[in-house]
């Protein structure tokens, strides 16, 4: 196969993008050795006093940062929804309902901060989304529903999301169940009542839909979600966009997974480090892809017991996502031809690599 030059300079400039989502050396410097309420103080003080932008003006505003950071890599025009993926023209905006609008992952309603500059334009929890999944989602609590019923789109397309028809609780994509827990995480520490925002918190409870207290669950849900759907290339990307180009602070359970664990899962009581995490990342003595250039299959070793495979291709366009669950696992790509970007991730380990196949 042979590439355009064109389509080589997108692929590295994704590549790069990847690849560059290192977090600055001492961002976290502050959090380090420390467990419970005084990480997750340390943690608010680093990433709170962000550069707050309106929800509408004839300036930047959430608008016009959404384009940015949820643009779909194959079609710089559009942006994507978050709950069902579907590529929409980012330019139509609201027009009159039959455009996009932009979805409160942690519902404004609970905390009732509407869409106040703080909590109600903060980018790192705001996505794209077609108005009519919006107002079936409304404020529903997130949680594997029991009585589902899927939800479909304004244009009549499958989201692939659900709600109950019962409880009120609303059950996103597998693909993005994570992204939803991660933001919701970041609300929870980024605001905590200490500089004139709301103090939002979680609960196990799926609240009803007239309550505004600032609680938001279900915690359990949030924390399986987020230990099977790791962080991917999109997020990394999406982080890094805020943090550089506009808001300038981190959602922390991006850069560092294990994070979620230590405030509210298997790790509580246990002090935090980041070297912790360093020391179990991926390197190229254990982890391998292999062969490299590969014809029909290509074969992962060093990751562990499980993790999930994305494969990107020269225009950084998703086109397999698939799962591991062995030492030694084997991927059929004999479908394909070319070359790739494969992201490895795990919980709380990721390796991006370049693989050619005939």
């Amino acid at each position: 196969m042979t590439f355009k030059p064109r389509y080589l300079t997108i692929f590295f400039c994704f590549l790069s993008t990847l690849l560059s989502s290192q977090v600055p050396s001492t961002y976290y410097t502050a959090a380090e050795d420390l467990a419970d309420d005084e990480l997750k103080a340390a943690l608010n003080q680093i990433i709170d006093n962000h550069i707050e932008f309106s929800y509408t003006t004839a300036n930047t505003d959430v608008w016009d940062i959404l384009k940015e950071t949820d643009k779909d890599p194959s079609n710089s025009e559009n942006v994507l929804l978050i709950y069902s993926g579907v590529s929409v023209n980012g330019a139509q905006e609201y027009n009159s309902g039959s455009g996009w609008t932009r979805e409160h992952v942690w519902a404004k309603s609970r905390g009732d901060f509407g869409i106040a500059r703080g909590p109600g334009t903060d980018v790192h929890a705001l996505r794209p989304l077609d108005n009519s999944t919006n107002g079936k989602r409304n404020n529903r609590s997130f949680n594997n529903c029991t009585t589902c019923e899927a939800v479909i789109d304004q244009w009549g397309n499958p989201t692939g999301s659900k709600k109950d028809k019962n409880d009120w609780s609303f059950e996103p994509r597998d693909a993005v169940k994570g992204d939803v827990a991660r933001m919701l995480f970041y609300m929870a520490v980024r605001y905590e009542g200490l500089d004139g925002y709301v103090d939002l918190e979680f609960t196990e409870l799926m609240l009803p839909q007239g309550d505004k207290q600032p609680i938001h669950g279900v915690l359990s849900s949030l924390l399986e979600w987020h230990r099977n759907d790791p962080v991917d290339a999109w997020e990394e990307n999406r982080n890094n966009i805020i943090f550089n180009e506009y808001q300038k602070n981190r959602n922390p359970f991006i850069d560092f997974p294990v994070l979620a664990e230590h405030l509210w899962g298997t790790a509580k009581g246990t002090i935090w480090s980041s070297e912790v995490l360093n020391t179990e990342n991926f390197n190229e003595t254990v982890f391998s892809v292999y062969p490299n250039p590969a014809a029909n299959k290509i074969h992962l070793k060093g990751f562990g017991k499980s993790a999930k495979v994305v494969f990107y291709n020269t225009v950084g366009k998703k086109i397999i996502t698939t799962r591991v669950d062995t030492h030694n696992a084997a991927i059929d790509v004999s479908s394909l031809s070319g070359m790739y970007l494969i992201h490895v991730i795990t919980s709380e380990k990721r390796t991006t690599q370049l693989v050619v196949i005939k």
